[in-house]
C-alpha cells in the first residue's frame, strides 16, 4: 500500500509537472517563420522601469555591443542594434555554437542515427593521435560534457581549437577530467555529417532545426553565424524546451534535461555544452580550479546558457521567461564563453525589475536563492533575511514533506529521500509566518 500511495505521488508530481511545463509553453508567442513580424511587449506594461532599461541599454552600448534583445514570453520588448549594426546584420556565435550544437546532436540520437554511447571513431575514423584502443574510449557523450581526456593545452603550433589528429593529444582516461577543448568538440559536426548523410552541417542544421523554427544561418570554419534574430529564436526553442508554437521538435525530454543540467560532477556548471547557472560551484575555460558559487551571482539561478569568445550570449531564464541575446565585441576583460561581462550585464538586467510581478523576479532580487534548480541530492537555500528562522518544503500537492531551521546564510536540504517532482521552498520566521517561497524540481 505505501510503495502504492509513493507511485501515485509521483505520477501526479509529475502530470503536474508535465502539465506545468505545457502551460508554460502555451503562453509563449512564437514569431512567424518568415518575414519581420514579431509581436513586441512594452517595458510598462510588465512594470519594467524605464530609467533602469535606458541604463542597460547605454551600458552595452559602452561595452563594444553590436545588438542588445530581449524576450518576455516570446515577445520583443528590447531590440536595439548599435552603430552601423542592424536587424539585417550577421555576426558570428564563437562557442555559443557549442549549444547549438548539442542540441542537434539530441535531435540526431532522437531519430536514431547516433547514440550518446557510441564511440566518436565509429563515425569518423581515426580523429586523434591516441592509440585506437585509447581513442575507441572516446564517447560522443564525452565530448558533449568536455570529459574526452585528451590534452586542451597542446603544445604548439597546435592550440585549443586545433582538429588535426597530431594535435588532439591522449592526456588521461575520458570522464575523469573536465577541461574546455574546442578542437575535441568540433568534430561533432563531421559526425552529425556522416550520420545523418547529409552534404554538410549548414545543410542538416537548417533541415533538422532551422527551417522549423525560422533560424537562419550558416556555419563557416566550424562556426555559426547569423542575425540577432536568428539567435533570439533558438534561446526561445530552448524557452519552450524544444517546442515552437505547439509543436515539439525535441521530443526527447530526457535528453532536454540533461542537456540543462549537470552533466557530470567534474564541473557543477556545464550540462551538454551548455553553462548551467545556480551550482555551488564552477570551473573556467583554460583552468583546472574549481571555484565556489555560482557562475553568474546577479542572475537568476536557474539560467543557462549559450556563451562564446568576446561575449557572444544567449542566456535563457525559464523562471522569468525570458531570452537574451547580445553579439559583439569583447566587453572588456573577456575570457573564452563565460566573462566578468556577464555578471555586470546581469546586475543592470535584474534593475529594471523594479516593481516585479513574479515571485521568482521578487525572490532573486531579495537574495532567496535556491540551487542547484533541479536539484538531484542536496538543495541548497541562501537567506539573506536574519529573520529566516526555519525553511520547509512542501510538495506538489502542498504537503510539507520536510522542515529544518536555517544555518547562517545558506542551509542544505537533503533531496535524495523525496520523489521526483516540482516542490515549493519556503522560508519562514520565528513565528511560522512565509518570506518568501521558490519552485524547485527534483
Amino acid at each position: 500500500m505505501k510503495n502504492a500511495l509513493l507511485l501515485l505521488g509521483f505520477v501526479v508530481a509529475l502530470l503536474l509537472e508535465t502539465s506545468t511545463a505545457q502551460a508554460q509553453t502555451s503562453s509563449l508567442y512564437f514569431p512567424p517563420l518568415t518575414g519581420t513580424t514579431w509581436a513586441t511587449a512594452t517595458p510598462a506594461s510588465l512594470g519594467w522601469c524605464q530609467p533602469q532599461l535606458d541604463s542597460l541599454i547605454a551600458f552595452a552600448g559602452r561595452k563594444s555591443s553590436k545588438s542588445l534583445l530581449i524576450l518576455k514570453d516570446g515577445r520583443m520588448v528590447v531590440e536595439h542594434y548599435y552603430g552601423t549594426y542592424t536587424a539585417d546584420s550577421a555576426w558570428y556565435w564563437a562557442s555559443a555554437g557549442k549549444s547549438l550544437t548539442a542540441t542537434l546532436v539530441g535531435l540526431a540520437q532522437q531519430d536514431g542515427i547516433l547514440s550518446l554511447n557510441d564511440s566518436t571513431s565509429r563515425y569518423i575514423g581515426r580523429w586523434t593521435s591516441a592509440t585506437r584502443p585509447q581513442q575507441r574510449q572516446i564517447l560522443l557523450r564525452h565530448q558533449l560534457t568536455m570529459t574526452t581526456g585528451l590534452d586542451d593545452s597542446p603544445p604548439a603550433p597546435c592550440d585549443n581549437e586545433s582538429t588535426t589528429p597530431s594535435c588532439l593529444l591522449y592526456l588521461t582516461t575520458p570522464a575523469t577530467r573536465w577541461a574546455y577543448h574546442t578542437g575535441a568538440y568540433r568534430t561533432l559536426q563531421d559526425v552529425l555529417v556522416q550520420a545523418s548523410g547529409v552534404s554538410n552541417i549548414t545543410a542538416y542544421t537548417n533541415q533538422r532545426l532551422g527551417a522549423r523554427i525560422g533560424m537562419t544561418g550558416l556555419w563557416a570554419s566550424d562556426v555559426f553565424y547569423s542575425k540577432a534574430r536568428s539567435m533570439a529564436r533558438f534561446g526561445l526553442f530552448i524557452l519552450a524546451r524544444g517546442a515552437w508554437n505547439g509543436t515539439q521538435i525535441m521530443t526527447d525530454t530526457a535528453y532536454f534535461r540533461r542537456m540543462t543540467t549537470p552533466s557530470q560532477t567534474l564541473n557543477r556548471s556545464y550540462g551538454y555544452l551548455w553553462w548551467l547557472n545556480g551550482q555551488p560551484s564552477y570551473k573556467l575555460p583554460g583552468s583546472q580550479l574549481t571555484l565556489p558559487g555560482p557562475l553568474i551571482p546577479s542572475a537568476p539561478s536557474d539560467l543557462f546558457a549559450a556563451l562564446g569568445k568576446n561575449d557572444q550570449k544567449i542566456y535563457v531564464v525559464p523562471s522569468l521567461g525570458l531570452v537574451v541575446v547580445r553579439q559583439g565585441n569583447t566587453a572588456g576583460a573577456s575570457r573564452l564563453a563565460a566573462s566578468s561581462f556577464d555578471t555586470e550585464l546581469w546586475t543592470k538586467i535584474m534593475a529594471v525589475f523594479c516593481r516585479p510581478t513574479a515571485t521568482a523576479a521578487v525572490a532573486e532580487a531579495a537574495g532567496f536563492l535556491a540551487f542547484p534548480n533541479p536539484a538531484t541530492e542536496t538543495l541548497t537555500l541562501h537567506q539573506p533575511d536574519k529573520t529566516a528562522a526555519r525553511v520547509c518544503l512542501l510538495d506538489a500537492l502542498g504537503r510539507e514533506v520536510l522542515r529544518q531551521p536555517t544555518v547562517g546564510s545558506e542551509t542544505s536540504v537533503s533531496m535524495v529521500a523525496l520523489a521526483p517532482g516540482l516542490y515549493t521552498a519556503q522560508w519562514l520566521d520565528a513565528n511560522g509566518r512565509v518570506l518568501m517561497r521558490r519552485k524547485v524540481a527534483h
